[in-house]
Parts: C-alpha cells; sequence; structure tokens
C-alpha cells in the first residue's frame, strides 16, 4: 500500500488521505496486476504522481505539503518518491520498505523459491544482466543522495521478507550525507508491527512527525509508546516529543 497524505489551505477542507490502486494491484484483474511487472519506481510511481497531480489539480492538496507514506511494497515507493521526485513530497514514511532491490532478492530464503520466481518477473532477475541493471537503477538507495525532505523509517529487526539491513543501508547512506531521517526498530517484530502496543507506538510517532511536516493537530505522543518494544537510533529529536517518551519509559 501506498498512501500520499496532504493538508490543503483552501479554507474547506483541512486534510485529506489518497490510497491510490496503481497498476500492479490486486483486485482489479490479472491484466492490472500484469501491468506492473517491471514497473517498480516506474510507471508504478508514475501512478502515485499522476494521483498527487490530480489532487492538487482539484484543490484537495496544497502542493508544498504532500506527504507520502506506506508498507512494504509502500515503504518503497516512499523511498523511491524521496529519492526520484524529492521536490514532489514534503516528507515520507516508510514501513518495512525495501531500499535495495539487489540484496532484496539476494536474501529471498530458498523455501520461498516460488515467492523469487514471482519477484524476479515482478521485480526484475537478477540472473540476467538487463534484470540487473533494471535493479540498479530502481533501488532508491543508489539515489539516497537526492533525498533534501525528512523521513521516518519503522523496520521489524525479524522481518523475513524485508530484512532490517534494507533499513539499515539507506539509513547509512542518509546518514553520511547529513539528510534528516528519525529510525524506529522493533526488535520482535516482523514484516509489519503485529504487537498492539507496538502498533500504538509507531501510529502516534508517525503522526507526531507528519503533523510536524504537514502542520495541523496532532495528539502528544505522551504514554503511547509505555511497554513498546523499540529503539530509536538515529532522529528522535526530528518528532516532537518523541526524546520525552523515549525518556518516561525508563
Amino acid at each position: 500500500m501506498s498512501t500520499a497524505s496532504t493538508r490543503a489551505t483552501s479554507g474547506w477542507r483541512t486534510d485529506a488521505v489518497l490510497s491510490a490502486n496503481f497498476r500492479g494491484s490486486t483486485g482489479f484483474g490479472k491484466s492490472f496486476v500484469n501491468a506492473g511487472d517491471l514497473q517498480w519506481g516506474r510507471k508504478m510511481q508514475d501512478d502515485l504522481l499522476d494521483a498527487v497531480d490530480w489532487a492538487v489539480k482539484e484543490g484537495i492538496a496544497d502542493s508544498k505539503r504532500v506527504a507520502i507514506m506506506g508498507g512494504s511494497y509502500g515503504g518503497y515507493a516512499t523511498l523511491a518518491g524521496l529519492a526520484f521526485t524529492p521536490e514532489v513530497f514534503c516528507c515520507g514514511v516508510d514501513i518495512v520498505g525495501p531500499s535495495n532491490l539487489e540484496t532484496l532478492l539476494a536474501t529471498i530464503p530458498p523455501y520461498w523459491a516460488a515467492f523469487f520466481e514471482n519477484l524476479a518477473r515482478r521485480v526484475g532477475d537478477p540472473r540476467t544482466e538487463a534484470g540487473r541493471r533494471l535493479l540498479e537503477e530502481r533501488s532508491p538507495l543508489n539515489s539516497a543522495g537526492a533525498i533534501a525532505k525528512p523521513l521516518l523509517i519503522g523496520q521489524g529487526a525479524n522481518d523475513p521478507r524485508v530484512k532490517q539491513a534494507e533499513s539499515d543501508q539507506i539509513i547509512a547512506a542518509m546518514l553520511a550525507k547529513g539528510l534528516p531521517v528519525t529510525y524506529v526498530l522493533y526488535p520482535e517484530e516482523g514484516h509489519g508491527f503485529a504487537e498492539p502496543g507496538n502498533r500504538l507506538s509507531f501510529f502516534a510517532i508517525a503522526e507526531a512527525f507528519l503533523a510536524a511536516h504537514l502542520g495541523g493537530r496532532a495528539e502528544p505522543i505522551g504514554q503511547d509508546c509505555a511497554g513498546a518494544k523499540f529503539e530509536v537510533s538515529e532522529g528522535a529529536a526530528h518528532v516532537p516529543g518523541l526524546e520525552a517518551a523515549l525518556s518516561g519509559r525508563g
């Protein structure tokens, strides 16, 4: 899922969330799914950008205050949005999204052989020269230096599908260039956040982060992090109230 969050200034609407059914999405027939083959970071990303353009033209969104947020592929789309089109979004929230398509496919375990073949068809085949070029070109990690807007990353340390290294790599690249990033790692979570307390904590952190960059109201983080199991290795100061919430956990 990839969602563009916007805040308009027209007076008649204060905020809006747009969840686009980009090509490759399920639920619309096989041809629609297949239209996403080899289009990660290409036409699939164009669909999201077209949705943003539509929202701006319709007066729903302020072009200067549009955020992108998503999990799994949506996390990839968030990283791609900030890296490939750094002028479009004012910030991004990436949840368990791959940053390096080469390492994503290289770490698929043998018992997921069928899943690997599906990814090779959809994303790019690392066994061919053309496939390797495509994976390299469409990996946000390789364009991390272009990221200019704040980024919040949530990752599960036990994710079997999108390894922690996917987040670690882009965090390292951004820190090396002095770019703003906040990294929230959940040691006991996998591909997404299953424990209710962990989910609540990340929602609270993301709300504070988005409000800081989109404007508008946000519920203070307060005790929403109490009992949650996570660590913030980078950028706690970039999220209002997060440092206080961390110290309050003891």
